[in-house]
């Protein structure tokens, strides 16, 4: 027996084969490499097959293209001064579903935006599903960092801009307004919108999850901003338009008033004032009234203003001269079933004699002498019953009766101003041929900078004899005395119409007129004065409209630097 056996040990053995245990080992290597081999093939496909598509879902969260807002273009006077502006604001807004519920801070935010907590949670409760309201429109910079300096989550900004006028409620129914997206609502900023428009840029920004810029990165399209409009008015003529006129309806306690300034060699308009007006800057309250232009587009009656372009037309057709003689008396008469009136019988007149005293008599047996409708024909061609091509929005075209509407007391109401209709800019356009030497210019609402032709609708002498005739108007003892302009030769004339209502001419309810022309020897202004129901024992164009015209035309006078053309006087009582 072998010493191991005898020592009570048992021989030593190879170890046995484990063959479970190296197959656990194998599975377990190679799911460890299967592992391996699926994670790198996940990180290939990532970052080469499907990274296109990823880059795409991550600019995507990250990348934004904004708006780049482009300002509107200036509105200036003929100088260059501004009448309408855009200024940058700020227009906050939310996303409602990251503004925080915390009490606090929402309180914070409301008295920061200027409004009741409870106000704020409501409207935030009434957008809990969208992701954008607006909390407050075009704030200035300065209060919307105050707001924005919370820190507030879900708050934002966006750069807008806001129109500012200047001028105020000068000149506030002739420029119009934008609504809150800067887009024209009224006058010539509503005619223009397509030129004073600009074209928004876009910019392209890197944004967090939140929304907040982190980094502009690149602009795609610069903002283009929209055209300058350079308007025929003179700033100052129109301040001192609308300072007369105000003055004017608030001396008479009237409805309103117009008055329109002509410069009478290119038609511009220097100067167009209306009463009531409005503060474009500051629309709380406001009446709608207001923002009518009613030099454009509301036409009147004009009464005896027309009376000089009735006898331009008469003279022009012939036979006639300043020289011819008109009984008047006995101070009426009657045409058709009509009667016509003068105020008191006045006899015998001539031509200036019969412009001088208004005589509805005089004019009616004038225009009765021809076949031919001489005068409704040169109201055609001094632009009544037509639109005055200014441009601007709703202007009115007024209305001569149609030829085969006309009877003889027709026929006689229209050379004396009833029976038609027209605005003030289409009566101070007319205007234009007497002070032209018979060459009528279009109206223009922009600056004109080449020589503007006309047309010639009457004959130059006939231009100068009704000048001459106008200016004997406006003389010590006559009704327009008040037009009179220290220094300056005026050519004017008055008028008085009774208003519409329901049952035809109110009894105690005018309108007052005044047309002048100044100075006479060169003539360089045209003005039209309306003012509407003056209320009172004065109401007569002389007495309500001539002095409005009389301080305006002599101070814009001066201004232009026009020299005297008459020795100064001391003025008629």
């Amino acid at each position: 027996m072998s010493s191991e056996v005898r020592s009570g040990v048992s021989p030593r053995r190879p170890p046995p084969t484990a063959p479970m245990g190296q197959l656990r080992y194998r599975v377990m290597l190679g799911l460890v490499l299967l592992g391996l081999a699926l994670l790198v093939g996940r990180v290939v496909i990532l970052h080469v097959v499907d990274r296109p598509f990823l880059q795409g879902q991550g600019d995507a969260r990250t990348l934004r293209t904004d708006p780049l807002p482009a300002h509107r273009g200036m509105i200036a006077d003929r100088h260059g001064e501004p009448l309408a502006i855009s200024t940058p604001v700020v227009t906050l807004w939310a996303n409602p579903q990251d503004v925080p519920e915390d009490p606090i801070q929402r309180a914070r935010l409301a008295t920061a935006l200027g409004v009741a907590p409870s106000t704020l949670d409501e409207r935030l409760a009434r957008y809990a599903d969208r992701e954008f309201m607006y909390l407050q429109r075009r704030m200035t910079p300065e209060a919307a960092q105050r707001v924005l300096a919370l820190r507030v989550p879900g708050v934002y900004r966006q750069d807008e801009y806001k129109r500012y006028y200047p001028a105020g409620e000068v000149a506030a129914q002739l420029l119009g307004v934008t609504n809150v997206d800067d887009v024209g609502q009224e006058g010539l900023e509503l005619a223009y919108q397509s030129w004073l428009s600009g074209t928004p840029g876009l910019r392209r920004v890197l944004k967090d999850r939140r929304g907040r810029l982190v980094r502009d990165l690149e602009v795609l399209r610069e903002a283009k901003p929209g055209g300058e409009l350079t308007l025929s008015i003179d700033q100052r003529l129109q301040y001192m338009a609308y300072r007369e006129l105000k003055a004017g309806v608030a001396e008479h306690d009237a409805d309103g008033g117009v008055v329109v300034m002509l410069d009478a060699r290119s038609g511009e308009v220097l100067a167009m004032a209306n009463q009531p007006s409005y503060n474009p800057n500051d629309r709380a309250g406001l009446d709608p009234q207001g923002l009518r232009n009613r030099a454009i587009v509301d036409a009147y009656e004009p009464g005896s203003v027309v009376k000089p372009l009735a006898m331009a037309a008469m003279l022009d057709a012939g036979g006639l001269s300043p020289e011819t003689l008109v009984d008047t008396s006995p101070g009426w008469m009657r045409i058709d079933r009509f009667t016509i009136r003068d105020i008191r019988n006045y006899g015998e007149l001539d031509l200036a004699g019969i412009l001088e005293k208004s005589s509805n008599i005089g004019m009616s047996k004038l225009v009765l002498r021809f076949d031919e409708p001489v005068v409704p024909q040169l109201y055609r061609r001094l632009g009544f019953g037509q639109a005055p091509g200014t441009g601007f929005p709703g202007e009115a075209t007024g209305e001569v009766p149609a030829p085969v509407r006309w009877s003889s007391s027709q026929w006689a109401a229209l050379s004396y101003g009833y029976g038609l209709s027209v605005t003030p800019l289409q009566l101070a356009s007319a205007f234009t041929a007497i002070a032209n030497e018979g060459r009528r210019v279009p109206p223009s609402l922009l600056r004109q900078d080449a020589p503007v032709q006309g047309e010639q609708v009457i004959s130059p002498e006939v231009a100068r004899q009704v000048l001459d005739m106008m200016d004997e108007v406006v003389e010590p003892g006559t009704g327009a005395r008040r037009a009179e302009v220290p220094g300056y030769r005026v050519a004017g004339k008055t008028g008085t119409v009774r208003k519409t209502g329901t049952g035809g001419y109110q009894e105690d309810a005018y309108r007052g007129f005044f047309v002048g022309i100044a100075p006479v020897s060169d003539p360089r202004i045209v003005v039209v004065v309306m003012i509407d129901h003056p209320r009172g024992d004065a109401y007569y164009g002389g007495a309500v409209a001539a002095p409005v015209f009389s301080r305006l035309a002599g101070s814009a006078l001066r201004l232009l630097d026009v020299p005297p053309d008459q020795t100064v006087v001391e003025a008629s009582p």
